[in-house]
């Protein structure tokens, strides 16, 4: 639905008109309002009448010309949108997207034209730029300097934000890296921790009291974030906030990629930008349960093979560098073997450490037990000072097809490339050409110090996930990441992973972070916390970083549950849970349904969940004595028809409700 009205304003000297169009939602709910009021193009959007974003611009500069001032739009044409597609390694396998589709063309004053494709379903709003050649059909190319896009939400709106860092710092100069500590319910005024604003996915909270309609009370949530970034544009982020404006879209910092590369955007003409996407609701559900990441962008290329899901274990989250030699790397085959896990990821040193001679034999000793190997290398290149090898062996399409060749030979089935420069086009474009050659030789490809997935897992079938996150290894290397680990377990599921999926790192089942399992500082959550992660993460090729110790250690109940971790799903539903506090999700994989839930809290947390829609029979949970202190895991039968069921989840605990027919 869309409709275009024109204002005069008939008291002013010369007649001056302000054109205003909107379009709804499929079910009417969701209506966004586009503007042309002086000479400023904005949009603002409403949920059930409760306005979520106020007037916020639109528009950019390029090299050709201004689409920020002196705007008027020029006409609109809407298109109805419904299409099912399927997916192998997100959230959901079947998707179906209905949406309403509107082209808002603008002009400027020297008649040049930009239109603004939105896209609008039911809870999500996503648009981007289609910018035309002009006049006499030039110019061809464009260059992009900045956009006057922004996001303005209500006064008194709180904020779960992750700084943006500042570039060429950090270890060996390795950020960004999207690796810095989100904040839960903060201010909108409070500068972001190093000025240079917020990465995303954006996560806002409009309480009953910045309600902006009369009557409209209530929750409302809106997450923020950007898809279908390839090699034709940058990356973005948000600024800081600035009182009247909002969060404006940041392009990449000069210094990014060792200052190497454009911060602005290059795109051949009649082109298109990125899609901004913006999903509100009046409850954590839709944010949760979004698929627009993927729902506006088509797949790049087709899949060389069928590319299979799993788990694996990893050696270098506890035993670290010294870990990656032969000996020890066949031990964690091994336990990938008796686990009945499909992979087993070999860090990096190995080209030194093992050498390529053995690690040819390393891979057929793999394959004998069932196992394929997944091998770490560095992107570098000229991107930061990381020393770890192998190094420079994916900087230039000679070095990836030869590199790439010999993994095939040897019957590698993935590759983790970690140390990545930035966001600028030109790290883009090192992404996608590592993706679309390694899918010539059947390689899937994980991402770690890395930026952010924009809809990578349909446009690049080979893709399986990015870090993009404050992940495992800095549980292992300090005690203040160790407790921060419920918190960010539990702040995940509502925006970092609610928009791509996130290789965090593993399901650690050590007590302690060591080798000998009793030195160095503690694990701060349970056995059954540490399970559960492995349904409320969500990534194709989950790690479960179990030890060796571990076979000999843990109860045969959980190394039965572990041993039967499904990491694809087939639908997500949201439950219950607060960003940084606690989470309840139910993810189906075939006719089974899993219901899994943390506690970041210090207290035991006592819920009544529904499963009537879930068929689960049993529950695992965190066993404690008469002291409340946790003991062991519990697994217990439900009640037979018993359609709500209370459960009290322990501090840094979990739980985890299933069909005894999974096992």
């Amino acid at each position: 639905m869309k409709k275009l009205i024109f204002f005069v304003g008939l008291l002013l000297p010369l007649a001056v008109c302000a054109r205003e169009t909107t379009i709804a939602s499929p079910n009417g709910k969701l209506v966004v309002m586009v503007n042309d009021n002086g000479g400023r193009a904005t949009y603002s959007v409403a949920l059930d009448g409760r306005q979520m974003l106020l007037p916020s611009a639109l528009g950019f500069k390029a090299d050709f010309g201004d689409f920020t001032n002196d705007l008027i739009i020029t006409g609109t044409k809407a298109t109805h949108i419904d299409r099912t597609y399927q997916m192998r390694q997100v959230k959901q396998s079947q998707m179906h997207y209905v949406a309403e589709q509107l082209n808002v063309d603008f002009e400027n004053a020297g008649k040049q034209k930009m239109t603004v494709q939105f896209s609008v379903s039911d809870n999500d709003v996503a648009f981007r730029y289609l910018i035309p050649r002009q006049a006499e059909d030039n110019p061809k190319s464009a260059v992009i300097f900045s956009e006057a896009t922004s996001f303005r939400m209500p006064d008194g709106t709180t904020t779960f934000l992750c700084p943006q860092s500042k570039p060429m710092v950090g270890w060996e100069r390795t950020k960004p890296s999207y690796e810095e500590e989100y904040k839960a319910d903060a201010r909108m005024d409070v500068r972001s921790q190093y000025s240079e604003g917020y990465t995303f996915p954006c996560l806002f909270h409009l309480t009953a009291m910045t309600a902006q309609t009369e009557g409209k009370g209530g929750d409302g949530w809106i997450l923020i974030s950007e898809t279908g970034v390839s090699s034709q544009y940058c990356g973005s982020h948000l600024s800081d906030y600035e009182s009247g404006k909002g969060y404006t879209i940041a392009y990449p910092m000069t210094g990014e990629n060792n200052g190497m590369g454009s911060s602005y955007a290059g795109i051949a003409l009649p082109g298109v930008t990125p899609w901004r996407t913006i999903t509100v609701g009046a409850s954590l559900n839709p944010i949760v349960e979004t698929t627009i990441a993927y729902d506006v962008v088509e797949p790049l290329y087709e899949a060389s093979q069928t590319y299979d899901s799993g788990r694996y274990t990893w050696s270098w989250l506890i035993w670290q560098d010294k870990s990656i030699n032969y000996d020890d790397q066949v031990r964690f085959i091994d336990l990938a073997s008796v686990m009945g896990y499909e992979f087993c990821l070999v860090d990096n040193w190995w080209d030194q450490n093992i050498g390529r001679q053995r690690m040819a034999e390393l891979s057929e000793y793999a394959r004998q037990k069932g196992v394929s190997l997944m091998l770490w290398y560095n992107s570098n290149g000229f991107e930061n000072d990381a020393p770890q090898t192998p190094r420079d062996c994916l900087t230039t399409n000679i070095a990836r097809d030869r590199e790439m060749a010999w993994l095939k030979s040897i019957g590698v089935k993935g590759i983790k490339v970690d140390f990545f420069g930035g966001d600028k086009q030109e790290t883009m474009k090192l992404y996608e050409d590592i993706l679309y050659d390694a899918n010539r030789y059947g390689l899937q490809v994980i991402f770690h110090g890395c930026t952010l997935p924009r809809g990578w897992e349909r446009m690049y079938p080979n893709y399986v996930a990015s870090e993009a996150v404050l992940a495992s290894e800095n549980v292992y290397f300090s005690e203040h990441h160790a407790q921060q680990e419920p918190f960010q377990l539990t702040m995940h599921p509502f925006c970092r992973n609610a928009v791509g999926t996130m290789d965090w790192g593993g399901v650690i089942m050590n007590k302690y972070l060591s080798k000998d399992n009793c030195s160095r500082h503690q694990r701060r959550t349970t056995d059954v916390f540490e399970i559960a992660t492995a349904f409320t993460n969500q990534t194709a090729i989950q790690c479960v970083a179990m030890q060796p110790n571990n076979l000999q250690e843990l109860p045969k109940e959980e190394l039965d549950f572990l041993r039967r971790l499904p990491t694809v799903w087939d639908e997500t539903r949201f439950i219950d849970g607060y960003p940084g506090r606690y989470v309840v999700l139910a993810r189906r994989n075939g006719n089974q349904w899993y219901v899994a839930g943390l506690n970041a809290q210090t207290t035991p947390l006592t819920l009544t969940i529904d499963l009537s829609s879930f068929a689960v029979t049993r529950q695992l949970t965190d066993q404690t004595d008469k002291r409340g202190i946790v003991t062991g895991i519990a697994i217990t039968d439900l009640k037979p028809k018993k359609d709500k069921v209370k459960v009290t989840i322990q501090p840094n605990g979990g739980v985890v409700f299933y069909s005894e027919d999974a096992f």
